[in-house]
Order: structure tokens, then C-alpha cells, then sequence
């Protein structure tokens, strides 16, 4: 071992010290890949006392992470994401819900979270979601009177949609950090997507009579032509029938589902209109591009967590907190409190790929009355729903910032504040679930019995 200055410092306490140290250099702007990367190689230095374990390690990692088949499935549905967003789909959807709520208070908003949610079933990123239902959407609820903080704030929020219902990007990846079933993570997804999706549209519904004159009703429409409305919309079932059916019924695997979805999103854009040489270019330079940062991080996140697990610091943070004595729940809140408060200065993907690997090996000590496996699934429900507040939290929304460059008369101050009403809403969901684990934990045991 090499003996840090004096020799003061263990290996555990070197650990410890990347901490601040890879934080001071996230805050310096350095990309979080670049951080942990130079952190990881450092500290592995320190440990190691040579360059030969580094050289190893750099070896093992980058061709692990590059031919890992499980990884596979990430550009797959970012494709599927890139073709979605060029199918016109958001705008059917939008129509469709609209057709069935817009002549309700906030109906037209909450048509946009509605739409949100099926946009989201087919597409599974956060940023796509809000960016394509911002142009479907953002010009109705304006058209239909809805003040600048509702509109750009409904948006930000149904966007968060986009990583809550399946298929989601980030569960996968934290499938993949935490070794856990990516189709019992989708099941387990089902319910708490659908609550994040109703307690937005009850969140509107207080608004609009707290705040009068936030929006206007639009007539109603008969229900022959809410039914044509939904015309439309059937490709996108079929896609998501097809993926998410196909998952459940063991038909495809996780990734070949994705692949079939990103053929099926293909077609229906190539028969919208929407898919030419061009913008098929376009959406392959784009997968490739974020596949190839959230590879990087993954390659990095392994070097670093590598670092960590020879410095015992997960393995040391799980025995002191199960010989604490501290309540279980106590610890389990904690840090979904820290999710909540490094999403105000983080993105969701850095958070998860930061502390998944760390918080894994903690909440399987934790005696929270459920079984390893289902804590495992629980947990990562819990993470996604606590990482996805900080996409509609100041200083670093990233999905409010989306929203509000698309409206020019909105500020980013009137967004913000149109985001607080569903800030609240997702806390309070995140309390549901903490409080009632078998809310998630329900189509799991139903689908997957022992």
C-alpha cells in the first residue's frame, strides 16, 4: 500500500476523501465521466503504489464495458427515442387526450400529462418527452389561455414521465449497475408511473381553482368525435403492446424488445412522414453520440467503483449502518433526501451512476421487512422517482430549461414557479411508496410468484 503523506491515512479514509474531491471537480464543470475517471485512477494509484494494477484495470474495463451484451440495449432504445420523437406521435397523443379532457378544469393541461405518460411508453427519456410535447403541446395550452407558469410547468413535469414509465432509460442503467431483472424493474415501474401520472392531473385540478383565470375550458366535444380522435393513436399501443407484451411474456428478451420497438417507431415515422435519409442520419449520429457519453460514464463509474470496493468503502458504509443501531427507515430516507438535494446541482444519470453502487450494498443490511431481491427492485423505483424531482428543480431543471426556450414571453422564474405545485406532488408520491412498499412491489409478486 502507499503510504498517503505520513502514512495518516487508510485505505478507507482515501476512499472517503474522493468524495469532496470528485464533487469539487463536478463543480468545476469538468464532465462527470472526466471526473470519475481521474479520481478512480488516482485513488487505484494510491492504493496500488504502480501503474501496472491501472493498466489492468483500464484493459478490463473499456472491453467489458464494450462488448457487455446486456449494454446493448441502451442505444437500442435511444433509437427507439430519436425515431419516436420524429413519428409525430406526441401530437396524436396530445389530440387524443385532449379530445377527452379539454373541456374540464386545466382539461388541456392535464391532456398534456396524459399525453406525456403515452409518449413516454414508447420513448423512454425524459428530455425527449418534454421536448416533443412541448411543441405539440405548448402552443394549445396557450391558444386555450393558460398563464405562462401552468403551461411551461405541465410540460417540465410531464416530461419526468419519460424515465417513469416504462420503457425508461435510467432504469435500465440502474439495472445494470444494481445486477437487477430489467423486465421485473419495467412491472414494478407500472403502478408508481401511473400514480406520478394521476397525481400530476390532481395537482392541475388544485391549481386551476386556487389560481382563477390560469386557464380557459374548451367545448365538449361528442363522443363520436372523441372516439375518431383516438385513431390515431392505435401504432403507438401496438408499439408498446409489443415491447412491453413481449417483455412480460418472455417473447423477447429486454433488448430484443428494444430492438423490435425501434423498428416499429421507424415505420410508423417512415409513414408519418417523418423519416428520410437525412433525419435517419440525424437520429443515428444522436444515438451514438449519447450512447457513446453514457458508455464513457459507465467505463468511468467502473474504474472509480473499482477504486471504491479496494478501498473497502462500500463494504465498510454497509457494517457500520447495519451495527448502528440507527432505524432502518431512518437510513433509507436519508438517502432519498440526498437524491432529492444533489438533484438541484445534478442530472439524474450522474446521481445514479455516483451512488447506486455505493447505496446497494447498504439498503441489502437494511432489515426493511422484504425479501433482498424485492429490496432491490423497491429501492431502484424509489431512486428513479427521487432522481427525477431534480429534472424540475432549480438550479439545474434540465426539462424546465427545455420547456422554457421554447416559450419566449414565459421567464425561467414563471417556470420554476409553475413547477413547485408538481415538486410537492412527487414528494408526496415518494411517501406513498416508502410508506406502502407492496404499492410496487404488487405486479412483481403477481407476475413473477417466489
Amino acid at each position: 500500500m502507499f503510504d498517503l503523506a505520513t502514512g495518516l491515512f487508510s485505505n478507507f479514509q482515501i476512499g472517503l476523501l474522493s468524495f469532496p474531491l470528485l464533487i469539487a471537480l463536478i463543480f468545476l464543470r469538468i464532465p462527470l465521466a472526466a471526473s470519475m475517471f481521474i479520481v478512480g485512477l488516482l485513488g487505484t494509484w494510491l492504493l496500488a503504489g504502480d501503474m501496472r494494477m491501472m493498466n489492468n484495470q483500464l484493459k478490463t474495463f473499456a472491453f467489458g464495458t464494450l462488448t457487455n451484451y446486456s449494454f446493448s440495449i441502451i442505444p437500442l432504445f435511444l433509437l427507439m427515442s430519436e425515431f419516436a420523437t420524429r413519428a409525430g406521435m406526441s401530437r396524436a397523443l396530445f389530440k387524443a387526450a385532449e379530445a377527452w379532457l379539454g373541456h374540464r378544469r386545466g382539461g388541456v393541461a392535464m391532456a398534456a400529462i396524459g399525453a406525456s405518460a403515452g409518449f413516454g411508453a414508447v420513448c423512454g427519456s425524459s428530455l425527449a418527452t418534454a421536448s416533443s410535447m412541448g411543441k405539440a403541446a405548448l402552443p394549445e395550452l396557450q391558444r386555450a389561455g393558460y398563464s405562462g407558469a401552468l403551461a411551461t410547468g405541465t410540460l417540465a413535469a410531464g416530461g419526468t414521465l419519460g424515465i417513469l414509465i416504462p420503457p425508461s432509460v435510467v432504469l435500465v442503467i440502474y439495472a445494470i449497475l444494481a445486477e437487477e431483472n430489467i423486465a421485473k424493474l419495467f412491472t414494478a415501474a407500472f403502478i408508481p408511473g401511473a400514480l406520478a401520472m394521476l397525481g400530476y392531473m390532481i395537482t392541475i385540478g388544485v391549481y386551476v381553482r386556487l389560481n382563477p383565470g390560469a386557464e380557459r375550458t374548451l367545448p365538449r366535444l361528442a363522443y363520436i368525435e372523441r372516439f375518431r380522435a383516438l385513431g390515431p393513436v392505435w401504432p403507438v399501443m401496438l408499439i408498446f403492446a409489443l415491447v412491453i407484451g413481449g417483455i412480460y411474456t418472455g417473447l423477447f428478451s429486454p433488448t430484443a424488445a428494444a430492438a423490435v420497438g425501434a423498428g416499429g417507431t421507424a415505420i410508423l415515422a417512415f409513414l408519418n412522414g417523418g423519416l428520410s435519409m437525412q433525419s435517419v442520419r440525424e437520429s443515428l449520429l444522436a444515438t451514438a453520440k449519447t450512447s457513446g457519453m453514457i458508455f464513457f460514464i459507465i467505463l468511468s463509474a467502473g474504474v472509480y467503483n473499482s477504486f471504491l470496493s479496494s478501498a473497502l468503502v462500500p463494504q465498510t458504509l454497509a457494517g457500520f449502518f447495519s451495527e448502528s443501531g440507527l432505524n432502518p427507515w431512518l437510513i433509507l430516507i436519508g438517502m432519498l433526501l440526498l437524491y432529492i438535494v444533489l438533484g438541484t446541482v445534478m442530472d439524474s444519470l450522474a446521481m445514479i451512476f455516483l451512488t447506486v453502487p455505493i447505496f446497494i450494498p447498504i439498503v441489502a443490511q437494511l432489515d426493511l421487512g422484504l425479501s433482498a431481491g424485492e429490496v432491490g427492485i423497491w429501492f431502484g423505483i424509489l431512486v428513479l422517482m427521487s432522481a427525477e424531482i431534480g429534472l424540475i428543480t432549480p438550479p439545474v431543471g434540465l426539462n424546465l430549461f427545455v420547456i422554457n426556450a421554447m416559450s419566449r414571453d414565459v421567464s425561467i422564474a414563471e417556470t420554476y414557479r409553475g413547477a413547485l405545485p408538481f415538486v410537492v406532488s412527487d414528494i408526496i408520491r415518494i411517501v406513498i411508496l416508502v410508506a406502502f412498499p407492496f404499492i410496487t412491489l404488487f405486479l412483481v409478486r403477481l407476475f413473477y410468484p417466489g
